[in-house]
């Protein structure tokens, strides 16, 4: 009985795992990488991920969800966000921070 409980737990881990991917990519500003530890909130639906840039202004994080989803930046105390879509592969986002009088706003590259 054990064995059986064990084999359906480990099939119903991958499956959840099967369905997700991981969503990556870089934010600069002005042609230079965005500060390292630049905080990132992934959104999709009530489901939240959270990540930080490193040094290079990188960003990696694994999103259960698949479909639209809203990736927001804290940065210099405002939250420009970009939508974006998470797949059950990985996509990459490479963002540019542009900034208009005083507000930031993001783009894809």
């Amino acid at each position: 009985m054990k064995l059986i409980a064990m084999s359906l737990l480990l099939t119903l881990t991958f499956a959840a795992v099967a369905l997700a991917g991981n969503v990556y990519g870089t934010i600069t500003e002005n042609g230079k990488a965005i500060a390292g530890g630049t905080k990132i909130e992934i959104t999709c639906g009530a489901n939240k991920y959270n990540t930080d840039t490193d040094a290079n202004g990188g960003f990696k994080v694994f999103v259960k969800d698949q479909g639209k989803c809203d990736l927001k930046l804290t940065y210099q105390g405002q939250t420009p966000s970009f939508e974006i879509n998470s797949f059950e592969g990985s996509v990459q986002y490479d963002l540019v921070l542009e900034k208009k009088g005083a507000q930031y706003s993001l783009k894809r590259k």
